[in-house]
């Protein structure tokens, strides 16, 4: 089910000048064998997209935003998005920059991760970039001084972290793993990720706990250690940001119209249990009635549903109908959402944000992509080599962090109204172009096969799309090629064909009657016809 990032490694040269596509041409011939018949075939519906529009002539001015750069092809393909996307609308001279890579973590000793921080911490919507985090072999390769731990613990310390929320990213029009949404909420503080430990052998280990309020110590463990070789391990669950959890959990799966469920391991790991309670207690005060009224309690049996960590494994493969969202603790949640990454696809369909709070209660937002940094696709391009980065999670996270930052804006200054929706306006747009270009063939070849777009060349036919979707033009409804065919010339070049063998050669291919042929029949009919286009020649053995 899985399938690797936007990764290929076919050399072979495709032609790019969009030839008419198989969808376009059988709905020609569909609609052509209509009119034969006197039937009334009805027109293309043309898709008006936004009523706001935008033009390179005046920018508008980006509200502040923290952007953390990370390094590879993720990078380099995030340079070209901002390039072609959002410059050419957007001034971002508002946007605090910060270079995260390794390098620049050795050079400044960390420094920059900790302005990194606190801006976000002012600022409260960051926009972050995939980042390394150094293996012993890769802190020798690029010389560093030290192995530099990942930058999220600090992130989510600096910004009382919440929760991280990954939902599935869909496509209308194109089906992956899950139907409908999955949400999901990851207690982002606690537990195995925050554990101090040591090796220990024989003896006897003893963990206390003294209040700060004075009171007596009280033992919070002890027993008798008789291995000669051990690990001792400490970690600790806190709860009180659990209510905060809660809420901005059930808030969404309302807004979504999912059921929600809360997941831990509490009927062996009896310390688990206030996570639930916590969750349960503001689900009956604030939220019950609404999921009631709403229809959401429906499939799990009128109320809100606990399930066992192990039980969650299994139903995330079963329900793949979606429609439901979960809540864990920091590591269920970690293993999880992994799994939800594989049955829709990959993690690149999974977003990734986490939800803090700055000392006064307002609500920071740092966006990023599930995924790393694409090593693999990152010396294909050093080698020169084609590559097809799929950008859809880091762009989502780029739209999230966008509308989060103009939100802010516009709760700081209420005349900052026209600005909020134009930037709504305009990320809903860019989603939109984005998504069609997938929908109508154009994707990279993790979507379209090996026929699909390199990274560059995406990334032009995005900004294209984007650029006369917010011109306020039209868009066919039908799959579009870079240059819209003469409407005349197609009906002169059908006056002199035998429609009647036309649709007999047709018909070999449409096996299912619907008036539409695949791309795999599709290149059969070609091949057969002599008329497919060949590879050109060339000197270098394919890598597969």
């Amino acid at each position: 089910m899985a399938l690797r990032l936007a990764s290929t490694r076919l050399m072979t040269s495709v032609a790019r000048r969009a030839p008419l596509s198989s969808k376009l041409s059988s709905t020609l011939l569909s609609n052509s064998r209509l009119a034969s018949r006197n039937v009334a075939v009805q027109p293309i519906m043309i898709q008006k997209c936004f009523n706001a529009t935008l033009s390179t002539d005046g920018k508008v001015v980006a509200p502040p935003m923290v952007y953390i750069a990370g390094e590879e092809m993720t990078h380099y393909c995030m340079n070209l998005i901002i390039e072609k996307w959002v410059t050419p609308y957007f001034d971002v001279s508002g946007w605090d920059h910060f270079d995260l890579s390794c390098k620049s973590r050795d050079e400044s000793d960390d420094k920059v991760l900790f302005e990194a921080v606190d801006a976000g911490k002012k600022i409260g919507a960051i926009f972050k970039e995939p980042t390394i985090t150094p293996s012993a072999i890769q802190v020798k390769e690029m010389k560093l001084t030290k192995a530099f731990g990942s930058p999220n613990g600090a992130m989510r310390r600096g910004w009382n972290g919440i929760t991280i929320s990954r939902d599935t990213i869909h496509i209308e029009g194109i089906e992956l793993g899950y139907k409908a949404p999955v949400l999901f909420e990851r207690h982002a503080v606690g537990g195995e990720y925050g554990a101090g430990f040591s090796t220990v052998g024989k003896g006897t280990l003893i963990t206390n706990f003294i209040p700060s309020d004075g009171q007596d110590p009280i033992i919070v463990d002890k027993r008798e250690l008789t291995d000669e070789f051990g690990v001792a391990v400490v970690y600790n669950n806190p709860y009180d940001n659990v209510t905060d959890l809660a809420h901005y959990f059930f808030k969404r799966c309302l807004e979504a119209e999912v059921t929600p469920y809360i997941v831990t391991k509490k009927t062996v790991f009896k310390w688990q249990e206030g996570f639930w309670q916590s969750m349960k207690k503001v689900f009956d005060s604030d939220y019950k009635t609404q999921f009631e009224e709403a229809g959401l309690l429906k499939r799990s049996g009128g109320d809100l549903q606990h399930l066992i960590s192990d039980a969650a494994t299994m139903q995330l493969i079963r329900w793949t109908e979606g429609g439901f969202g979960m809540a864990a603790h920091n590591y269920d949640g970690d293993m999880l959402t992994d799994q939800i990454a594989q049955v829709h696809r990959s993690p690149g369909f999974i977003t990734s944000n986490l939800i803090g709070k700055d000392d006064k209660g307002r609500i920071i937002k740092e966006y990023e992509a599930s995924h790393g940094t694409v090593t693999d696709l990152w010396l294909d391009h050093l080698d020169g080599k084609e590559t097809s980065m799929n950008p859809l999670g880091m762009v989502e996270a780029l739209i999230g962090a966008m509308n989060h930052a103009a939100l802010l804006e516009l709760e700081a200054d209420a005349s900052k109204q026209d600005k909020y929706d134009k930037i709504v306006a305009y990320t809903e747009t860019l989603r939109r172009a984005m998504h069609n270009t997938f929908r109508y063939g154009q994707g990279t070849r993790d979507m379209a096969g090996p026929t699909g777009f390199t990274t560059e060349e995406f990334i032009e036919k995005v900004a294209w799309r984007l650029g006369r979707y917010l011109s306020d033009q039209v868009e066919n409804e039908l799959p579009p090629v870079l240059e819209e065919p003469d409407r005349s010339y197609v009906r002169k070049g059908f006056d002199n064909i035998d429609m009647a063998k036309l649709h007999s050669e047709f018909d070999k291919y449409d096996k299912e009657g619907t008036g539409r042929v695949g791309f795999k029949d599709f290149a059969k009919m070609l091949v057969k016809m002599g008329i497919a286009p060949e590879k050109k020649s060339s000197d270098k053995e394919p890598d597969v």
